[in-house]
């Protein structure tokens, strides 16, 4: 059984930082993909960022270099740097992996509050 753990999520300043983590465990293989997204009360869940197994990254606009995504395929680990943060960036972000088979999966959810 697979389950996507995350932590780092918590409150901050506007300008501020924070350090989303993911561990995948139960998993013997590799994930094909790993990444993050979020939703906003009253908005629908959205792609923040993407690391696939060869190291590929991609990143939703409105992160406009601001977040930095990182991956390790031996761990199955997926982290999600991210900077000067606004308070539209306050939502509940999802960790989720894919395997190779096409199977997903994700994580609980964890809150990040930006205040301004």
């Amino acid at each position: 059984q697979v389950q996507l753990v995350e932590s780092g999520g918590g409150l901050v300043h506007s300008g501020g930082s924070l350090r989303l983590s993911c561990a995948a465990s139960g998993s013997r293989v590799s994930m094909q993909n790993m990444g993050w997204y979020r939703q906003a009360p009253g908005s629908q869940r959205a792609l923040v960022a993407f690391i696939t197994y060869g190291g590929t990254t991609n990143y939703a606009d409105f992160v406009e270099g601001r977040f930095t995504i990182s991956g390790d395929n031996v761990k199955n680990t997926v982290t999600l740097q991210m900077n000067s943060l606004n308070p539209e960036d306050t939502a509940v972000y999802y960790c989720y992996a894919i395997q190779w088979s096409g199977r997903e999966y994700w994580g609980q959810g964890t809150q990040v509050t930006v205040s301004s």
